[in-house]
């Protein structure tokens, strides 16, 4: 008989099965304090990255555009293109100096800016002002453009 109340008194009631089940709310609130603090170290990172990513495309973007205005300058008795939109224009065999059907846009949405060599400025100039769209500023705002890009001093 003995052995009988004991293993009565081992067998989960209802209201201690009740009791055991689902997690607490110090449980629960601890959870969400160590998610909030990941959150915390990674999301930085992760925006630090997405900016350096942004730049890396427009110093990209920029140098293979200067490279398409010298094949043209080239091929063109050292005559710069007026627009940009001539290096995605095919010529008559078809050819076309950026692989673009288009010319390709910054990260922030907006066309890159381009002015032919002129008299004083011998280089043409491919540029993006940044994500404001304004000239000058830092960090996400920076102009950047090919001539920065290779060392010389922008206008």
């Amino acid at each position: 008989m003995n052995t009988r109340l004991q293993a009565l008194r081992t067998l989960p009631t209802t209201s201690n099965a009740k009791k055991k089940s689902g997690f607490s709310l110090a449980e629960l609130m601890v959870v969400i304090v160590i998610i909030g603090l990941l959150a915390t170290l990674v999301v930085p990172k992760v925006i630090d990255s997405l900016k350096r990513a942004f730049v890396g495309k427009v110093k990209s973007d920029i140098m293979a555009i200067n490279s398409a205005l010298n094949d043209y300058a080239i091929n063109n008795g050292g005559q710069f293109p007026d627009t940009l939109e001539e290096l995605v224009t095919p010529d008559e065999n078809g050819y076309s100096y950026l692989s673009n059907k288009s010319i390709p846009v910054d990260p922030w949405g907006m066309e890159y800016q381009y002015e032919p060599p002129f008299q004083g400025a011998p280089d043409a100039r491919v540029f993006t002002l940044g994500k404001d769209g304004v000239q000058g500023g830092e960090g996400d705002n920076a102009d950047i453009s090919n001539i920065k890009l290779m060392g010389g001093e922008d206008q």
